[in-house]
């Protein structure tokens, strides 16, 4: 599947040479895999393969050869993160994962219970969360922990422990935990092993949002030994959108009766129905309700374990891939933050750049004092507070309509910050033409070209 460079050692040359292998605009450069992803030309020509099947023949294709390739999806990926086939399905998505676990579970009559997150829980997510609550109608509330960056592991893991402590003392029930493997914004790696084994010390359910996750660090999911845990393989296992790893112990499959949206493998405490697809009764009740969740596009789903081989054919392995992403970030970060003139964001034991993604920040400072932007001694830019929005949204356009980019500006803690992401087709020099770009459009603000709109 696939051709590239190779290397002095045999193996494929990451970097600008891998680039041709994705389907990628030749005037774009992606340096935001993060949020979409992106799969190679020979993935997505699998998947073309699989829908030009189901076309061909939709009911031998759907009813009876889909499932026998599903499983052997499930099988590739529920190997690379050491998990029990029986506990693993496929989702559109991290998001589609959290709403089955929140809108699933029962909450007690004594309204008591409680939904614990951080501050920095993707918005999506978040908003999941107060649905839960809204609909819920006073059976459950939710806490949050509020979090500002650079923190240490233990602190946040500290932080978890004292809102459970609180909420028990408020006459609450900490029910469910949820927490990120690498954050979305800032894309920092979060201590979630840690709260993993605090909330089973704690009696708390855990949900892992893992959207960013496989594919960019390893995941040894029996060690870890979550409540729920989803992560997103179209983001960084090179897998087309949209296709997410669900996975749940069989201790908590029982407490998961329906998919979203509710399709022909649910099974009423009441009414009969019949469930009109072939079965398979070796199955258990939760890889089968999954199975078929309405009629979908579902042939990313088939194409992890292409992927997969992908990964280990061309690109030398999981191992080789997640080496190369860590220390591109490290170093491109590095690099980015020195032509700036500012800093990484990491803490002193360097955990939070584990991942790869790194966050810099830019040069650029807000004040609610100051009345028009100007340039300080330190090299920053001082805008308006008010005029923050109207300079990021003036900065995104035209990374994108004059750069042919896009990188995401953000906010934490009062500091802007860029997020970068590394990845096999990118190199150091894509770090520092992103550095000179960023540099030179923080150089416009300070000429007030935002206000030229």
């Amino acid at each position: 599947m696939g051709s590239s460079e190779q290397s002095n050692d045999g193996l494929v040359q990451f970097g600008s040479a891998l680039k041709k292998e994705f389907p990628f605009d030749p005037e774009f450069r992606n340096l935001n895999h993060g949020s979409f992803g992106a799969a190679p030309r020979a993935v997505h020509a699998k998947v073309q393969e699989y829908r030009a099947r189901a076309d061909a023949v939709q009911d031998i294709f759907l009813r009876y050869e889909y499932p026998r390739k599903l499983d052997d999806a499930r099988a590739a990926v529920a190997q690379l993160v050491n998990a029990p086939l029986d506990t693993v399905v496929f989702v559109p998505n991290a998001t589609t994962a959290v709403n089955v676990v929140l809108r699933n579970l029962v909450w007690d009559a004594d309204g008591r219970d409680e939904i614990l997150c951080f501050s920095v829980i993707y918005g999506a997510c978040g908003k999941t969360v107060d649905y839960a609550v809204d609909s819920a109608r006073g059976l459950v509330s939710s806490r949050s922990v509020d979090l500002a960056y650079p923190l240490e592991d233990d602190d946040i893991v500290q932080a978890f422990r004292d809102a459970v402590a609180t909420s028990r003392a408020e006459g609450k029930r900490p029910r469910l935990a949820i927490y990120d493997v690498v954050v979305s914004q800032p894309g920092v790696r979060f201590p979630f092993e840690e709260l993993t084994r605090a909330c089973r010390e704690l009696g708390v359910l855990s949900l892992i949002d893992g959207a960013q996750g496989i594919g960019m660090l390893p995941l040894d999911l029996a060690a870890l030994d979550p409540d729920f845990f989803v992560s997103n393989c179209h983001k960084w296992l090179h897998v087309p959108r949209a296709c997410a790893l669900f996975h749940v112990p069989v201790r908590n499959q029982h407490l998961l009766t329906s998919t979203l949206p509710t399709s022909h493998g649910y099974r009423s405490q009441g009414a009969a129905r019949a469930n009109p697809l072939p079965q398979d009764g070796a199955k258990p009740a939760f890889v089968s309700n999954f199975e078929f969740v309405g009629t979908l596009d579902n042939a990313a789903y088939l194409a992890v374990k292409d992927a997969l081989e992908w990964r280990e054919n061309v690109l030398g392995g999981e191992r080789r891939i997640i080496e190369y992403l860590w220390t591109l970030a490290k170093e491109g970060g590095s690099k980015v933050a020195d032509i700036l003139g500012t800093q990484v964001l990491d803490n002193k034991k360097g955990t939070l750049t584990n991942n790869a993604m790194v966050n810099i920040f830019l040069p650029i400072k807000t004040s609610p004092d100051a009345v028009a932007p100007s340039s300080g001694s330190d090299g920053y830019v001082v805008l308006p507070s008010q005029d923050a929005a109207q300079a990021v949204t003036w900065m995104l356009s035209k990374l994108m309509d004059e750069y042919k980019t896009f990188i995401p500006i953000c906010c934490h803690a009062g500091k802007w910050y860029v997020r970068l992401s590394a990845q096999v087709y990118l190199d150091t020099e894509d770090f520092a033409w992103a550095g000179r770009v960023l540099k030179e459009l923080c150089e416009r603000v300070g000429k007030h070209e935002y206000k030229d709109v």
